[in-house]
């Protein structure tokens, strides 16, 4: 379907972009995008993909507002406190733009559900903050051969990568850890600063526009680190493991059972 006139106006921004264009927005409509985590990373995320046009949108997260949330959930205010993440979250993304269709998921994905979940979607967000789930995004997106771009903050720095590891000389996150790191304490015990978490949640959010529609070049295979403190990106090749158990020449891990 050709753009509405009302579609012109909203996007006419992207429409001037060479890159994008009308097939482009036209693109970002068709697309169904995935956030998993309704955080400090989900919510910039979320809502650049809601003011994008992305045309079906789901929101993953169990969790409830908390009034310590607000110094960087920026998806929510103090009204929501006490509600579910999804809710609250859906709400405020409909408002943003009605022409976007807000699916809420208000479970924690597990190896039993996470497939079903993911199987709606073209493409994942991974905006959580622990490596299990991580882990369980990363196998069940390789199998389902769904792009994740994920992004992480602690502290200060915050980090960014887009896993497609069946593709040719892309690498996935096995490749970089071929099993979950130790426990690494979480936000709450870390601190985080908020504007952090904003910046890496809008790069989360303009790779996953980039994967819709093409424009430039994507994260696969790279990985961009920040440095708050300093004012510093770094990005680093990151090389395909021949010897990954996920994606490599002689893979072991076939299903999720490992999950538990």
């Amino acid at each position: 379907m050709p753009l509405t006139d009302q579609e012109l106006d909203r996007y006419a921004r992207h429409l001037v972009l060479r890159e994008i264009g009308g097939p482009g927005q036209a693109r970002i409509r068709a697309a169904r995008v995935l956030v998993v985590g309704a955080g400090g990373l989900g919510s910039p995320c979320s809502l650049y993909l809601a003011a994008a046009g992305v045309g079906t949108l789901g929101l993953a997260d169990d969790d409830t507002v908390s009034l310590s949330n607000l110094q960087r959930q920026i998806l929510f205010r103090s009204a929501d406190v006490g509600r579910t993440k999804v809710a609250a979250g859906a709400e405020a993304l409909e408002a943003l733009n009605p022409g976007v269709t807000v699916t809420a998921h208000p479970v924690r994905l597990t190896a039993a559900n996470v497939m079903d979940v993911i199987a709606g979607y073209d493409l994942v967000a991974d905006g959580t903050d622990n490596a299990a789930t991580r882990f369980l995004l990363g196998d069940a997106c390789f199998l389902a051969r769904k792009p994740l771009v994920s992004a992480a903050v602690t502290g200060f720095e915050g980090q960014l990568a887009t896993w497609t590891g069946w593709q040719p000389d892309c690498p996935c996150h096995r490749c970089l850890f071929p099993v979950p790191p130790e426990a690494a304490p979480d936000c709450a015990e870390a601190g985080v600063l908020g504007a952090a978490a904003g910046v890496m949640g809008c790069l989360q959010a303009l790779e996953v526009l980039k994967e819709i529609t093409g424009a430039g070049a994507r994260m696969a295979g790279r990985l961009t680190c920040f440095d708050a403190l300093a004012g510093t990106f770094r990005t680093v090749r990151l090389p395909k493991d021949p010897a990954c158990p996920l994606c490599g020449q002689g893979p072991q891990i076939h299903d999720l059972s490992r999950h538990g």
